[in-house]
């Protein structure tokens, strides 16, 4: 019964460093309101040793990557495919998470082939689409958003080829076909 104990307990401890993650980052937008708890001491979100990447049709973006939990995945036009190398590092990072690499990964929609992983600097291995490093948004904080889409005219939602995304998700404002997320300019 410890064993349990235990794993609830560092379930619950990891879900709350998401939390704080995601309120440090997140959006100001407070009009949103938490989802309702299921009751169960299960964690909210997948095993992260076997993540599913996922072709997903995205409202105003179209058919783009998602990972596990149903979030837009990017690429940045400052990082190279080939090879492959990421060019968000520090406070870059902090609002473009890079998505972690595990050895145990399933697709769905997406040739298994295009999805490698690179060592980051800090030695960390991060997923790479078609050779180009694949990050969250910080600001991205519910599934299907796509905020990122556009910011900086570098950052583009990704789609299961490796391209990027060319819609405009109409959740920002935009100038010049380049998409502001609500709260800031991205990076």
């Amino acid at each position: 019964m410890l064993t349990v104990h235990r794993i609830a307990v560092g379930a619950a401890a990891g879900t709350a460093v998401l939390a704080l993650a995601a309120t440090g980052c997140g959006s100001s937008n407070s009009s949103k309101t938490e989802r309702p708890s299921t009751g169960t001491t299960a964690p909210a979100t997948p095993n992260p040793a076997a993540p599913t990447l996922s072709a997903t049709e995205v409202d105003k973006v179209g058919t783009v990557v998602t990972d596990s939990n149903g979030y837009v995945l990017y690429r940045f036009d400052k990082d190279t495919a080939k090879p492959s190398h990421s060019n968000c590092l520090a406070a870059c990072a902090a609002i473009w998470p890079p998505a972690p690499a595990t050895d145990a990964l399933s697709v769905k929609g997406i040739d298994k082939a295009l999805v490698g992983q690179v060592t980051r600097p800090d030695g960390t291995k991060q997923l790479t689409l078609a050779g180009w490093p694949l990050y969250r948004y910080a600001k991205d904080d519910e599934p299907r958003e796509a905020y990122g889409q556009g910011a900086g005219g570098t950052w583009f939602a990704i789609t299961p080829t490796g391209a990027k995304a060319t819609a405009d998700t109409g959740g920002g404002t935009t100038s010049g076909g380049v998409m502001t997320p609500p709260g800031g300019s991205g990076y």
